[in-house]
Order: structure tokens, then sequence, then C-alpha cells
């Protein structure tokens, strides 16, 4: 390609509206790529602590003491949230007189569930953005190329003699504005793929322990009301 014709020129030498365009879905990808790294890195801390919790949790270790040990953390997140809010919660109703277990449970499940959710809303944040961008980036480039090819013929229409050369550079800095738009949709569509997997995956094995852990607990809320001395020591 000559120099008249460089990739920078193109862009420097484009409509107004057409440099617009590309500058908006260069922002767009330079956002994208930033929400990439940033919820790779959240996806991948959350896998690791979902598997140290589980590792702690199966362990055999006292629940009593491995709630005080998470509650004295500044923070939770996870997995460990949604243990400590359901164990709280249980906690909480055992120590109400004349409960069913069955209510025990269900109460524990309702809060742990408010905690699964909080949890999803934060492991898919940034991703609507990510979707927006995989969707749009390539229309709005379309959008600038169809308007720099209309200004190229509209231009070669008020020549007497038309040549290639004449539209060859208009044309070509608004094919540039789509190349600019796959570049931001493309990784932008991928990365949402892989990490709506990932979130799904997450949600699935927070969900399942959920249903362990209610069973458990459903087992501990009977043995405590068959056992009254035991309930009334608890109390």
């Amino acid at each position: 390609m000559s120099s008249e014709l460089s990739f920078i020129d193109l862009i420097l030498e484009a409509s107004l509206l057409v440099q617009l365009v590309m500058l908006t879905l260069l922002a767009a990808s330079v956002t994208s790529w930033a929400f990439i790294f940033e919820r790779n890195r959240v996806l991948k801390a959350a896998n690791n602590e979902m598997k140290k919790f589980e590792d702690k949790f199966w362990s055999g270790v006292d629940l009593n003491r491995f709630y005080q040990e998470l509650a004295a953390r500044q923070s939770t997140q996870g997995m460990a949230s949604i243990f400590c809010a359901g164990f709280k919660e249980f906690v909480r109703l055992r120590k109400t007189p004349f409960t069913p277990a069955d209510a025990i449970v269900d109460g524990t499940s309702r809060a742990m569930r408010v905690s699964l959710s909080r949890e999803i809303d934060q492991l898919e944040n940034r991703l609507p953005f990510l979707a927006t961008t995989g969707s749009i980036s390539p229309y709005i480039g379309l959008f600038g190329t169809v308007w720099g090819i209309m200004n190229s013929f509209i231009a070669l229409g008020g020549q007497q003699q038309a040549t290639l050369a004449m539209v060859a550079p208009g044309i070509a800095e608004a094919l540039i504005a789509t190349a600019i738009g796959l570049f931001a949709a493309i990784p932008a569509v991928i990365a949402y793929n892989r990490f709506s997997h990932s979130v799904e995956k997450l949600e699935n094995n927070y969900g399942n322990f959920m249903e362990e852990f209610s069973s458990i607990l459903h087992r501990q809320a009977l043995a405590a009301n068959q056992d009254p001395a035991r309930q009334q020591q608890e109390g």
C-alpha cells in the first residue's frame, strides 16, 4: 500500500462522523479489554476461594468454630458468604422456642438464596457491557462504513471523469470503521461466552452446596428438637 493510503493517514483524513465512530469503537474496545482482565481475575479468585472453602468444610471441621472463624474476617465472598448467611439464620431460628425443624431449614434456605443472588450479581458485573459491545460494535462500524462510502460516491458524482483512485481512499477509510468494529466485538463476545459459562458453573456449585448444607442443618435441627436438654443448653 502506498504512503498516500497508509492506515494512519486514512484515519486522519476520514470525515468527522467516521472519526467519531472509530473513536467510539476504540474506546469500547479498550474498556472491554479492561473488563476482560478484571473479570478473569475475579472469577479465577472465586474458583480458588470455592475450592479452599470446600476442602475446609468437608474436612469435618466443627461448624460453629468454622462460622466464628469466617465471621471474624472483614468480608467473605462466594460459598463462604452463603455459608455464613445460612448458619447465622439457622442459629437464630434454632434459639426460637417451639420452632419446627422444617421451618428452621426453610428460613435458612431463604437466607442462603438471598446471599446466592448477591454473589451471582457480583460475578455477573461487567458482563452486560461485554454483551452489548459484542452485539452492537459491528453495526456501529457498519454505520461508519456506509456513511463513508456514501460520501465517496456523492463526491464522485460531481466529477467529470470518475476513476478508482478518486474513490479508493474514501472507501478504504470507511472500511476501517467496520474493521475496528469487528476488533472490538470479537474479543467481547468470546469473553462474554467464557465468563457466562464460568458464572453458570459457580452458580451450580453454590446451589449444590446449599442443598447439601441444608440437609446437614436439617439433621441437626431434628436432633435438637428430639433432645430438649440440648436445645435448652444451646438457647
